[in-house]
Protein backbone atom coordinates (compact mmCIF):
# COMPACT_ATOMS: atom_id res chain seq x y z
CA UNK A 1 0.00 0.00 0.00
CA UNK A 2 1.40 3.30 -0.75
CA UNK A 3 -0.08 6.21 0.39
CA UNK A 4 0.26 10.19 -0.69
CA UNK A 5 0.23 12.73 1.74
CA UNK A 6 1.04 16.93 1.46
CA UNK A 7 1.87 19.61 3.77
CA UNK A 8 1.93 23.53 3.74
CA UNK A 9 3.28 26.05 5.83
CA UNK A 10 3.69 29.48 4.68
CA UNK A 11 4.59 28.95 1.19
CA UNK A 12 6.49 25.88 1.29
CA UNK A 13 4.94 22.70 -0.02
CA UNK A 14 5.94 19.11 1.11
CA UNK A 15 4.91 16.28 -0.57
CA UNK A 16 5.45 12.93 1.39
CA UNK A 17 5.10 9.16 0.19
CA UNK A 18 5.02 6.52 2.51
CA UNK A 19 5.16 2.91 1.17
CA UNK A 20 6.18 -0.74 2.96
CA UNK A 21 10.21 -0.35 4.04
CA UNK A 22 12.40 -0.78 6.61
CA UNK A 23 12.30 2.62 7.82
CA UNK A 24 14.35 5.04 5.30
CA UNK A 25 13.31 8.88 5.36
CA UNK A 26 14.75 10.83 2.40
CA UNK A 27 13.35 14.41 2.22
CA UNK A 28 14.73 15.73 -0.82
CA UNK A 29 16.35 12.54 -1.79
CA UNK A 30 19.04 12.99 1.00
CA UNK A 31 18.54 10.82 4.29
CA UNK A 32 16.60 12.79 7.08
CA UNK A 33 19.69 12.87 9.24
CA UNK A 34 21.84 14.84 7.03
CA UNK A 35 19.12 17.69 7.11
CA UNK A 36 21.11 20.67 8.23
CA UNK A 37 20.14 22.70 10.39
CA UNK A 38 19.14 20.58 13.50
CA UNK A 39 16.36 22.42 14.77
CA UNK A 40 14.57 21.65 11.41
CA UNK A 41 15.84 17.86 11.83
CA UNK A 42 14.09 17.53 15.02
CA UNK A 43 10.90 19.25 13.78
CA UNK A 44 11.08 16.75 10.95
CA UNK A 45 11.50 13.79 13.20
CA UNK A 46 8.77 14.79 16.08
CA UNK A 47 6.08 12.27 14.04
CA UNK A 48 7.95 9.61 15.03
CA UNK A 49 8.98 10.64 18.62
CA UNK A 50 5.61 10.73 19.53
CA UNK A 51 4.13 7.83 17.53
CA UNK A 52 6.74 5.84 18.74
CA UNK A 53 10.13 4.85 16.71
CA UNK A 54 8.44 1.19 15.84
CA UNK A 55 6.52 2.50 13.69
CA UNK A 56 9.37 4.19 11.51
CA UNK A 57 10.61 1.16 11.24
CA UNK A 58 7.34 -0.85 9.22
CA UNK A 59 7.96 2.11 6.63
CA UNK A 60 9.66 4.21 4.17
CA UNK A 61 9.05 7.94 3.79
CA UNK A 62 9.99 10.04 0.54
CA UNK A 63 9.58 13.79 0.76
CA UNK A 64 9.45 16.20 -1.75
CA UNK A 65 9.83 19.91 -0.32
CA UNK A 66 10.22 23.27 -1.88
CA UNK A 67 9.61 26.47 -1.64
CA UNK A 68 9.91 28.84 1.50
CA UNK A 69 13.03 28.77 4.20
CA UNK A 70 14.49 25.78 6.54
CA UNK A 71 12.03 26.49 9.11
CA UNK A 72 8.86 26.15 6.82
CA UNK A 73 9.92 23.42 5.02
CA UNK A 74 10.43 21.59 8.17
CA UNK A 75 6.91 22.52 9.40
CA UNK A 76 5.70 21.41 6.36
CA UNK A 77 7.41 18.01 6.37
CA UNK A 78 6.15 17.30 9.66
CA UNK A 79 2.42 17.84 8.34
CA UNK A 80 3.45 15.90 5.93
CA UNK A 81 4.73 12.77 7.22
CA UNK A 82 2.54 12.75 10.57
CA UNK A 83 -0.51 12.85 8.09
CA UNK A 84 1.17 10.29 5.66
CA UNK A 85 1.24 7.91 8.99
CA UNK A 86 -1.97 8.46 10.09
CA UNK A 87 -3.37 7.52 7.02
CA UNK A 88 -1.23 4.59 5.88
CA UNK A 89 -1.74 2.75 9.33
CA UNK A 90 -5.60 4.09 9.79
CA UNK A 91 -4.75 4.24 13.29
CA UNK A 92 -7.52 6.44 15.22
CA UNK A 93 -5.50 6.77 18.25
CA UNK A 94 -2.70 8.07 16.44
CA UNK A 95 -4.34 10.72 15.35
CA UNK A 96 -5.91 11.65 18.61
CA UNK A 97 -2.06 11.93 20.05
CA UNK A 98 -0.62 13.95 17.23
CA UNK A 99 -4.23 16.32 17.89
CA UNK A 100 -3.41 16.44 21.61
CA UNK A 101 0.54 17.24 21.24
CA UNK A 102 -0.15 19.68 18.40
CA UNK A 103 -2.69 20.20 16.05
CA UNK A 104 -0.29 21.43 13.34
CA UNK A 105 1.24 17.73 12.71
CA UNK A 106 -2.28 17.13 11.08
CA UNK A 107 -4.03 20.61 9.59
CA UNK A 108 -2.14 23.10 7.48
CA UNK A 109 -1.02 26.37 9.15
CA UNK A 110 -3.14 28.79 6.77
CA UNK A 111 -1.22 31.56 7.70
CA UNK A 112 0.49 33.88 5.13
CA UNK A 113 2.39 36.97 5.20
CA UNK A 114 0.69 40.25 4.45
CA UNK A 115 1.34 41.44 0.77
CA UNK A 116 3.57 45.28 1.05
CA UNK A 117 0.96 47.78 -0.14
CA UNK A 118 2.02 51.85 -0.96
CA UNK A 119 3.03 54.72 1.18
CA UNK A 120 5.13 52.60 3.45
CA UNK A 121 8.13 50.35 3.82
CA UNK A 122 5.96 47.16 5.11
CA UNK A 123 2.42 45.58 5.03
CA UNK A 124 1.12 48.08 7.75
CA UNK A 125 3.73 50.16 8.65
CA UNK A 126 3.73 53.66 6.61
CA UNK A 127 6.58 56.27 6.09
CA UNK A 128 6.93 59.18 8.71
CA UNK A 129 5.66 62.73 8.15
CA UNK A 130 7.18 65.90 9.33
CA UNK A 131 5.53 69.54 8.87
CA UNK A 132 8.06 71.43 10.63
Amino acid sequence: MVTNTSGKKKTAVARATVREGEGRVRINSRPVELVDPEIARLKMMEPFRIAGDELRDDVDIDVRVSGGGFSGQADATRTAIARGLVQYFNDAELRDAYMEFDRSLLVNDVRQSESKKWGGPGARARYQKSYR
